[in-house]
C-alpha cells in the first residue's frame, strides 16, 4: 500500500477536481450566494461554503487523524453525501514518495484548505484568477500542494472539455499539471494584489524596480504566474494573506527550486497551532530570491512584524 502522504495526495487530488465542478456549477446556476464576512473585500460564496464542506468532510472520512484547517468558519452541520469524494488519482499512487515522507502518520500531518481563493474575483468574472488550494504540511513545512484552477481555458466557452486543470507537486519528487516556464533572463517582473493594495505594497513594489507590475487576485494564481514564466516575483508586503493561501502554492513552488518566505526572508510555519494570518508578507520567487529579499525597504521591514 502507498505511504499516508501519498494516498493523501492521492485523494487531495479528486477532490480538488471535485471541487472544480463544484465552482462551475455553481457559477452556472447564477446564483453565488454572495455574503460579505469583515467587508466588501472579504467575501464568502455558496461556492466556498460548498467546496469546504466537500474538502474537509472527504478528508475527514478517508483520514480521521489528520487536523483539516479550512479558511470558513462553517456550523458543524451534516454534509451531503454528493459532497464527499473518495476516489484518489491513480497516477499519484504510482509515484515514489520522497523517503523522508514515507514512513509518515497521518496525526502527523495538517491540511490547509482555501475552497475559493480569489473569492472577489469570481463574484467580478475575473475567473481565472480563481484557484482551490489544498496545502499538506508536516513539522511545520509546506510537504505537498494541490492547485485546482476550475476556469482554467474558460476563454473557450462554457462547454469546452479542456475548461479547468489541476496542478501538484511536492518537494523531493517534482511538480505536474503545467510546463515549468522562466521569465526571460534579466527581466523582472512583479505580480502583487490586486484590491489589497497599500502604501508598504506599492513602496515594495517600486523598490524592485520591476521591469513590468501584473496586479492580479489570488495568491494560488500569482504563483502559477511565477511558474509559468508570466512573473519573477510575488511581492505582497502587508497583512491579507494566510497560511491556507500560501500551504499548497509553497509546496508547489519548492519542489521546482522556488521560495516563499516572509518579507523578512524568514520561513512560513504551518503547524496546526500557528497564527494564521502571514503577518510579515510574502515573497516568492522562482530565482534570485536574495536579490529581491535584499531590495524590501528597511520602513517596510519595520512595520511588518513576524
Amino acid at each position: 500500500m502507498a505511504p499516508v502522504v501519498m494516498r493523501l495526495v492521492a485523494s487531495a487530488y479528486a477532490m480538488a477536481e471535485k471541487a472544480g465542478v463544484i465552482v462551475r456549477r455553481v457559477l452556472q446556476s447564477g446564483e453565488l450566494g454572495i455574503v460579505e464576512k469583515t467587508g466588501a473585500n472579504d467575501l464568502q460564496t455558496l461556492a466556498d461554503r460548498l467546496v469546504q464542506q466537500s474538502i474537509c468532510a472527504s478528508l475527514s472520512k478517508s483520514f480521521p487523524k489528520i487536523t483539516i484547517i479550512g479558511e470558513e468558519d462553517l456550523p458543524e452541520e451534516a454534509v451531503k453525501e454528493d459532497l464527499i469524494e473518495s476516489g484518489q488519482s491513480e497516477d499519484i499512487l504510482q509515484k515514489s514518495c520522497p523517503a523522508e515522507y514515507s514512513a509518515l502518520k497521518e496525526e502527523e500531518l495538517v491540511v490547509w484548505v482555501d475552497p475559493l481563493d480569489g473569492t472577489k474575483e469570481y463574484t467580478e468574472g475575473l475567473l481565472d484568477h480563481v484557484t482551490v488550494l489544498i496545502g499538506i504540511a508536516y513539522g511545520g513545512k509546506a510537504i505537498a500542494g494541490v492547485i485546482n484552477q476550475p476556469f482554467f481555458n474558460y476563454q473557450l466557452g462554457a462547454e469546452s472539455a479542456d475548461m479547468g486543470r489541476t496542478l501538484w507537486g511536492m518537494p523531493g519528487l517534482g511538480a505536474f499539471g503545467f510546463e515549468l516556464q522562466e521569465v526571460p533572463d534579466g527581466r523582472r517582473i512583479v505580480t502583487t494584489t490586486r484590491s489589497h493594495s497599500n502604501k508598504l505594497v506599492t513602496d515594495t513594489v517600486d523598490a524592485m524596480e520591476p521591469h513590468d507590475v501584473i496586479r492580479v487576485g489570488g495568491a494560488g494564481n500569482k504563483i502559477i504566474q511565477l511558474v509559468e514564466g508570466k512573473a519573477s516575483a510575488y511581492v505582497f508586503a502587508s497583512l491579507g494573506t494566510k497560511k491556507w493561501d500560501t500551504c499548497a502554492p509553497e509546496a508547489i513552488l519548492h519542489a521546482v527550486g522556488g521560495k516563499l518566505t516572509d518579507m523578512h526572508g524568514s520561513a512560513l510555519c504551518y503547524d496546526a497551532n500557528v497564527k494564521h494570518m502571514n503577518s510579515a508578507g510574502v515573497l516568492a520567487t522562482l530565482r534570485n530570491h536574495q536579490y529581491y529579499a535584499s531590495r524590501v525597504p528597511q520602513s517596510v521591514l519595520q512595520a511588518l512584524k513576524p
